[in-house]
């Protein structure tokens, strides 16, 4: 166990062990032992990674002398998916007995079994099959709910266990997404900058670090993940450790989630990449493409000096409480959908006079808020060439997305959930339309690189 996942988990009060190693499945069975000791085991994973791991976990189990029930198997294909309806029913197999399950798999699978244990007030342990995402040890499981994709609250495994040998091997695609996943913690850090500074959402120093410190080494070797390099698949599959139990600690998804998991979230709950062949369009594929979204908007925002803000036009231009809950639902037509986004977007509503109070506070700290910023940002470009040297999207027609609803991305997001991003910062500062014409516009960032 290395020092940085030894100190992060003095700070977690769910997960007691987390290992990343060569050859970690060996040690499945004496960590089963150490946390359940005198527990029936029973499995659970898919077609695919019982065959690359979960029948040596078993085996490992059994082998051990530890009870353990025939593995609940899920098929292969279709292809899981985080729905709840999924977490419902290996709820009601798991409520036939009382053994304790043993996650074989990577994210959705982990958020499947996490979702079902928890609602059973069941502990349970995850062996990961691929460095893919950030919530094998997170707090709560992202699933879709009555069509609208969410973090659902439930405890965080009591152990993980992530062998490197195995990860290394997995699909390119899904350590690629895993990279998409992590470099949105760098957007993702500066919006927490923005929503501190605001006093809106404090960081919390030590929780900061657990995903900032190790941030930077572990996206540094993109080309050597795309190769399958064990070393650079360790970094990255310490970093998103490392994220999920910074997510535990602060009992949500702030650390490691901003305006770049919006857009995902968005498309997400739209169905966008359901359909796409081989494998469905990944969670950390669009977050990839979404921090570099909010990489160039970031840009535009650094570039303006805030200080001379017309603080009396933001004013006069924001809505009445009324007329933002009317554009949010001309904006998200979806029945499914228009109910909860009014409910995200209208808690974030502040009264005219607290705009001005809050946009006051932004002159007065700019300066020095936004040498932070860019201390913490990377340009949109070079997100986009660390990207490609993983082998993960970095552009629209990478994910078959059109260019207008990649344009209304940025309008949209915003108002699908309550926490507090640059997005939000732009539009009480009524700059966020103009620095989307601008994005788009021949010569802008994105109008660059249309076809």
């Amino acid at each position: 166990m290395s020092d940085l996942i030894r100190k992060a988990l003095a700070d977690a009060d769910e997960t007691k062990v987390a290992i990343v190693d060569e050859g970690a499945l060996a040690q499945s069975a004496t960590v089963f032992q150490q946390l359940f000791d005198g527990r029936t085991a029973i499995v659970v994973g898919d077609e695919r990674t019982m065959e690359v791991a979960g029948n040596t976990v078993q085996q490992a189990l059994s082998e051990a002398g530890i009870a353990t029930l025939e593995p609940h198997v899920f098929p292969g294909e279709p292809e899981l998916y985080a729905r709840y309806e999924n977490c419902e029913a290996l709820r009601d197999v798991l409520a036939e007995h009382e053994a304790t399950p043993v996650a074989v798999g990577a994210g959705t699978l982990n958020d499947i079994v996490k979702r079902a244990a928890g609602e059973l007030g069941r502990g349970y342990m995850v062996v990961g099959t691929a460095a893919s995402m950030d919530g094998y040890t997170a707090f709560g499981s992202s699933i879709a709910l009555d069509g609208f994709k969410q973090t659902l609250s439930c405890p965080a495994p009591e152990a993980c266990i992530s062998d490197l040998t195995v990860m290394a091997s997995a699909p390119q695609v899904m350590t690629a997404s895993g990279y998409g996943d992590l470099l949105g913690k760098v957007p993702a850090g500066a919006d927490w900058m923005i929503a501190d500074a605001l006093e809106i959402e404090k960081i919390s120093d030590t929780v900061w670090e657990l995903v900032q410190g190790p941030l930077r080494g572990a996206l540094a070797r993109p080309d050597a993940l795309a190769a399958g390099d064990v070393d650079a698949t360790g970094d990255l599959a310490e970093g998103l450790v490392m994220s999920g139990l910074a997510m535990q600690a602060f009992k949500s998804s702030r650390p490691a989630s901003g305006a770049e998991h919006q857009f995902s979230h968005l498309w997400e709950m739209e169905g966008h990449g359901v359909d796409i062949t081989p494998r469905r369009l990944s969670h950390g594929f669009k977050v990839g493409l979404g921090s570099v979204a909010i990489a160039a908007i970031y840009e535009l925002l650094l570039a303006v000096d805030m200080e001379n803000l017309d603080i009396d036009a933001a004013v006069a231009g924001w809505p009445s409480r009324e007329e933002m809950e009317e554009t949010v639902r001309a904006a998200n037509p979806d029945p499914q959908l228009v109910q909860e986004t009014v409910v995200q977007a209208l808690a974030k509503w502040i009264p005219a006079e607290e705009l001005r109070e809050r946009l006051e506070r932004v002159v007065e700290l700019w300066p020095v808020l936004r040498t932070k910023l860019k201390q913490q940002l990377m340009p949109a470009a070079q997100l986009q060439q660390m990207l490609r040297a993983a082998g993960a999207p970095a552009h629209p027609d990478d994910i078959d997305l059109d260019w207008d609803r990649f344009r209304e991305t940025y309008t949209r997001a915003q108002m699908i959930r309550k926490r507090y991003t640059v997005l939000d910062l732009l539009l009480e500062a009524n700059l966020l339309h103009g620095f989307v014409d601008q994005l788009f516009a021949p010569g802008g960032f994105w109008g660059s690189q249309q076809s």
